[in-house]
């Protein structure tokens, strides 16, 4: 089973602002009732985004001027709280490709990056240039390149920080610890074959 090489990822961004963003504000509990993740993205940030009456609030992801946006900007220990995987999950099925951070909480990291999106670390000063020129020129393009663990955008480049087993498994296609396994069900058989005890 092969997978997606992920080296470089390019899009439009937007910025969420905010520290301590857990993964309940990501996606609410009682939308988590579902059988797939399919329909999540609708939900996604859905009570800082919609009034009681559905109606929407003044959010970024609201803004028309950021529809569209594959990246997303944040701030510090972004996904904390629960480790449930429906809030990387909403944010994929939102249409989010990658998350650009000061830091993660370490069960969203993971999960985030088994679905093969990326979460990129940046200094507090770091992000906010990023931010400052999708607040400039939403239409700016913003691109990972995980090879050189450095984020290009409007004619500047800033470091990335990505753990190094994170991005040695996405640049070379191993990015699902279950593609991974059933990669290996042929090696799996053959040893088994070879096994008395199991040919009996």
């Amino acid at each position: 089973m092969s997978l997606e090489k992920i080296t470089t990822i390019s899009g439009r961004g937007v910025h969420v602002p905010g520290n301590d963003i857990d993964t309940d504000r990501i996606i609410p509990a009682r939308f988590m009732k579902c059988v797939t993740f399919d329909g999540l993205g609708e939900y996604l940030f859905h009570d800082v985004r919609k009034n009681a009456d559905g109606s929407a609030k003044q959010h970024p992801l609201n803004d028309p001027r950021f529809q569209g946006a594959t990246i997303l900007l944040s701030g510090a220990n972004f996904g904390c709280g629960s480790s449930r995987e429906h809030a990387p999950q909403a944010l994929q099925k939102h249409g989010f490709r990658a998350v650009i951070a000061e830091s993660y909480a370490e069960i969203f990291f993971g999960n985030c990056t088994t679905l093969g999106m990326p979460c990129l670390g940046a200094s507090r000063a770091d992000v906010q240039k990023v931010a400052a020129a999708v607040a400039a020129n939403p239409a700016v393009e913003i691109t990972i390149d995980l090879g050189r663990s450095e984020i290009r955008f409007a004619g500047q480049a800033i470091r990335a920080v990505i753990r190094d087993s994170a991005r040695e498994a996405l640049i070379n296609g191993r990015w699902d610890a279950i593609g991974d396994l059933l990669e290996g069900v042929g090696d799996v058989k053959r040893v088994a074959a070879g096994l008395p005890y199991l040919t009996v």
